[in-house]
């Protein structure tokens, strides 16, 4: 029967972790992009926070700390399957990539802003395939940044870098994320289907 003090430790615990499972859960899952191998993170994530509750220093961002430690278990993994994902070349990725891809396709009668226009009819599975094809290192500062709404310095705790590093990694993560956006959108004929529309709407006007 647990003790008065681990009781407490326990409920301690729980009201830290409680609020920040559903971001956590969300940001595993758009990491792995299957639900069984999200909920296994997270559940480690937990079993290994919970272990290591004593090193917790109160007061401290207990999101940040316990990001930290289901980040690590996501490398570990990632390391352990040596998955090599398909990426996109960082070299030749201007920073308006998918504007001008949008221009080069005609879109840009179509729309003031053509490149949301493309963003706007991708499914968010098509989305997270965009992101899932970042490496590992950006992926996560970018799902970090744009999906938990972290600081700068959120992120440097939680990915174990200087907050230099986190900025330049978003800067070439968004130029990246921008081509393989498009990539995704090409795949699944999102392109095609604007250019088509667009195509229909002159022929009207006509």
């Amino acid at each position: 029967m647990p003790t008065v003090e681990e009781t407490a430790t326990r409920r301690r615990f729980e009201e830290y972790l409680n609020p920040i499972l559903g971001p956590a859960y969300g940001t595993a899952l758009r990491l792995v992009r299957s639900r069984d191998e999200a909920e296994d993170i997270v559940q480690d994530a937990v079993l290994q926070a919970f272990k290591a509750f004593g090193q917790y220093r109160e007061g401290t961002n207990f999101k940040a700390w316990f990001f930290q430690i289901m980040i690590n278990r996501f490398r570990y993994i990632y390391r352990k399957r040596k998955r090599e994902p398909d990426t996109t070349c960082l070299d030749d990725a201007p920073d308006l990539y998918l504007y001008i891809q949008c221009a080069n396709s005609g879109l840009m009668e179509r729309s003031a802003d053509p490149a949301a226009a493309v963003i706007g009819k991708m499914s968010e599975n098509q989305i997270e395939a965009a992101m899932s094809a970042l490496p590992p290192e950006f992926q996560i500062v970018a799902a970090l940044y744009f999906i938990d709404e972290m600081s700068y310095e959120e992120i440097s705790e939680v990915v174990g870098c200087p907050i230099g590093t986190v900025r330049s990694r978003l800067h070439r993560g968004r130029k990246l994320l921008q081509k393989s956006l498009w990539m995704v959108a090409q795949e699944y004929g999102v392109v095609s289907a604007l250019t088509a529309e667009s195509s229909a709407e002159k022929a009207g006007a006509v």
